[in-house]
């Protein structure tokens, strides 16, 4: 099965057969650049590839007019569209075919069920993730699959409404504890990613930081009236865990917090836990009323989550032979497994999300598409 979740932010590059000049193959195509997998026709006249444009994969061909190094300027041919997404594609030896993988992205929202042990189908089988509960449990926001869009609705799968349009793109809706508004990670086409608000009846979202650096994956303090967010270096910001109280839109560096991200308050509002960027192999966590972090667990983790009581903190431990979602006491710091992964075909957008329901199950978007190798009839000038 082709992973086509880790095709992105890629472009095409030409080089010399002795490994002299290197560079782009079509400069400035496309912004950004996400085009991978391609190949040669047997006779050499074309080059066929994949690109991603406005969330679709699509087939795009080349010709070689001028001969390699020597490109005559002319833009790239869209060959497919719809409604799959296509791709690595591979001339036939006879020019006549072109094969392709054709998938239809599909998902089903499960959760575990903790008295059987089962992964049974949840919320009517959504095909969502990034799924956020209001504080009262009767409320899902998620962002839809594969199209991606923000959505929130009662759990019943009444009062649906869409949140966020294009060309805006959000992802992890947060609620506020009050149930009013939501806070989501979000940018327009190419521009970093930044903080929003936007009101659980819906309207325009507004940006909470007029900032240039990347930020996202905010958590609220349990009085609603500050946010634990995430924040990429800048000027003489570092990267880290930052601070941000709503009223004032005053901004501060967690203590300590540099080149951590991934903050969950604790609904008590005394701790703040943090993984470290690109380890994922600790948990820390933070105690305001000391303002001292101590190491929680050395786990390879992410998606964490507060248990609702606070007495407990769930990851999910990505082990190579045995992927599980496990949860660490928060008074003894035991470590205890509470549902295994293994042989779960998850789908994501982008990486594999892990959610938690109400009642702290683990949740997961079972992967029920499908992919296919499709034999295209095509004819070259």
């Amino acid at each position: 099965m082709v992973d086509t979740n880790r095709v992105s932010l890629t472009s095409l590059w030409e080089v010399a057969a002795d490994g002299a000049n290197p560079h782009p193959l079509q400069p400035g195509w496309s912004n950004p650049a996400a085009e991978c997998c391609g190949n040669w026709t047997a006779d050499g006249r074309y080059f066929v590839f994949q690109s991603i444009r406005n969330g679709a994969t699509n087939i795009w061909a080349m010709r070689e007019q001028a001969g390699l190094f020597r490109r005559a300027g002319q833009e790239p041919v869209q060959l497919t569209i719809g409604p799959l997404n296509y791709y690595a594609p591979v001339p036939s030896q006879d020019g006549k075919k072109l094969f392709v993988v054709g998938e239809q992205r599909r998902g089903e929202m499960a959760r575990h069920d903790m008295k059987t042990q089962q992964w049974v189908g949840y919320l009517s089988g959504i095909s969502a993730e990034r799924l956020d509960f209001s504080q009262d449990g009767e409320w899902v926001a998620y962002q839809t699959y594969p199209e991606g869009s923000l959505w929130r609705m009662k759990v019943d799968g009444s009062e649906r409404l869409q949140l966020t349009y294009p060309p805006l793109q959000a992802t992890l809706p947060r609620w506020s504890p009050d149930g009013k508004q939501i806070a989501i990670t979000a940018n327009m086409p190419n521009q970093p990613e930044n903080i929003y608000l936007i009101s659980a009846e819906g309207g325009s979202p507004q940006q909470l930081i007029p900032d240039e650096r990347r930020e996202g994956d905010a958590s609220w303090s349990p009085d609603g009236n500050s946010l634990a967010f995430w924040a990429a270096a800048m000027s003489l910001k570092p990267a880290g865990i930052y601070l941000l109280e709503i009223r004032t839109r005053q901004v501060s560096l967690l203590p300590g917090s540099e080149g951590l991200y991934s903050p969950r308050w604790s609904p008590d509002g005394r701790y703040i836990a943090a993984i470290p960027n690109g380890l994922w192999n600790k948990l820390l966590l933070f105690d305001l009323t000391t303002q001292k972090w101590a190491e929680l667990a050395t786990q390879r983790a992410n998606w964490p989550h507060w248990s609702r009581d606070g007495k407990f903190f769930y990851f999910p431990s990505i082990r190579e032979n045995d992927p599980a979602v496990c949860r660490i006491r928060i008074g003894d710091r035991k470590i205890e497994w509470v549902a295994s992964l293994k042989g779960l075909r998850i789908a994501a957008a982008s990486g594999i999300w892990i959610g938690w329901a109400p009642d702290d199950s683990p949740l997961v978007l079972r992967d029920v598409g499908t992919q296919d190798i499709y034999a295209l009839d095509w004819q070259t000038p």
